[in-house]
């Protein structure tokens, strides 16, 4: 039986770069960093003082004010790119279609600042201070289910936790939802917000942040010999996900289709990769298995490129054996260079990205990518976007635990 076709509809973001689409986008391509000096909390003491916060983020743009309080930030970013989105698609949700329209947002560790600052209410204050929201607000499908309830969307809900690869999993996972007919349109994405004195400490403790506090804008520097440790950030990536078919009634603008999904474990160890990026390369060859296409018939990767030493290595090495020869023709860029590593919210920001490099014909460069590490050989678009025409773009995500995710998106062709 062929294969329901999905289009992307809807794109909404909120980076350290920027709040909104557009915004982030003409950030990238300006090579525009959004890594600066932590204001959420006092980190003086810790070893990392950066990180990728994004500012200026109003919740009432966009929340009932009574309902902000019931909300953690990682919840209100995602209901503000999924507005973003839905405004954007035209998809309009009522009592005729709303049992097929679902909504797949994760988030890699949730309410983490809830936790730490009930915590203090409840040591300072005792039990009878916990707000009665403290539960809704920490927990990891809150964010898709206040999205099901602001849109009134009762088709498949879910969400994904599978740390840096959650957004690419949930998106992934509802092409499958529609692709297999269980919904016709879906709100997909990740979402996340951690900036935290638990967060920092905790990444600091695995010493797997930059310290690179006196110049955070060149803190993140993906496949750079100097790299070291990627940067926190936060934010959110929601697409709107239609079958096809139903797009085209409404005549809904289609930005690409996205045509293939890979998803594989290491079963290698609790943090790094497996060794040549195994699981990696799986991963993409799945993706590309999943949508009948060739190594050679795709123009762009955005990389995970999280500005770890090993990380980058293996993603190059994972590449080179998926692609062979045509790794080196490849476009590879990483925009963690601009954002920093949203975790959760890392692969629906970049599943965007992806969608308007075939969309715009523009490439989103690397940067602070000024002295290639050895091994780090293929052309990571440095320093400038580069105009290229784009017609199949691959967005990768691998998260601790071996958790690997592929997005396959290509352009529109009726």
């Amino acid at each position: 039986m062929e294969k329901r076709r999905i289009a992307v509809t809807g794109l909404g973001l909120i980076t350290p770069v920027g709040i909104g689409v557009e915004k982030s986008w003409q950030g990238f391509l300006k090579g525009k960093s959004g890594i600066r000096r932590i204001t959420h909390f006092d980190a003086s003491l810790f070893p990392t003082r950066i990180a990728g916060e994004v500012d200026g983020f109003n919740p009432e743009d966009y929340i009932e004010i009574k309902e902000i309080k019931k909300m953690d930030r990682f919840i209100q970013f995602g209901i503000a790119a999924a507005t973003m989105a839905m405004e954007d698609s035209g998809l309009k949700i009522d009592e005729t279609n709303a049992a097929r329209v679902g909504v797949y947002v994760g988030a890699g560790m949730g309410g983490l600042p809830a936790i730490e600052h009930y915590h203090s209410v409840l040591l300072e204050k005792g039990p009878r201070k916990i707000t009665p929201f403290f539960i809704p607000m920490l927990i990891i499908n809150l964010a898709a289910g206040q999205i099901s309830i602001r849109f009134g969307a009762k088709g498949p809900n879910s969400a994904p936790a599978t740390a840096c690869a959650t957004g690419s999993h949930a998106i992934g996972d509802a092409f499958k939802v529609i692709q297999r007919g269980d919904a016709d349109a879906m709100i997909a994405g990740g979402t996340e917000s951690v900036i935290t004195s638990m967060g920092i400490g905790g990444f600091n403790a695995m010493k797997a942040l930059s310290t690179r506090n006196d110049e955070p804008e060149k803190a993140s520097r993906p496949f750079d010999r100097d790299r070291d440790g990627f940067v926190m950030g936060e934010g959110s990536g929601i697409v709107i996900l239609e079958e096809l078919n139903h797009a085209l009634k409404r005549n809904a603008r289609i930005y690409a289709e996205l045509v293939g999904y890979g998803l594989t474990g290491d079963a290698y160890h609790i943090t790094s990769p497996a060794p040549g990026g195994e699981g990696a390369a799986r991963c993409m060859a799945m993706a590309l298995r999943d949508a009948g296409l060739e190594p050679s018939d795709v123009d762009y990767i955005n990389a995970h490129g999280t500005s770890t030493k090993h990380g980058d290595e293996l993603e190059t090495q994972a590449i080179k054996t998926v692609f062979g020869d045509h790794a080196y023709s490849l476009k590879v860029s990483s925009t963690k260079s601009m954002t920093g590593h949203l975790l959760g919210a890392a692969g629906g920001v970049e599943a965007v990205v992806s969608v308007l490099s075939i969309h715009n014909s523009m490439i989103p460069p690397t940067i602070n990518l000024e002295n290639p590490d050895e091994g780090c050989d293929l052309d990571y678009v440095p320093h400038e976007p580069r105009p290229a025409t784009v017609s199949t773009a691959l967005s990768n995500s691998f998260g601790f635990g071996g958790t690997n995710a592929c997005l396959l998106f290509k352009e529109f062709k009726d």
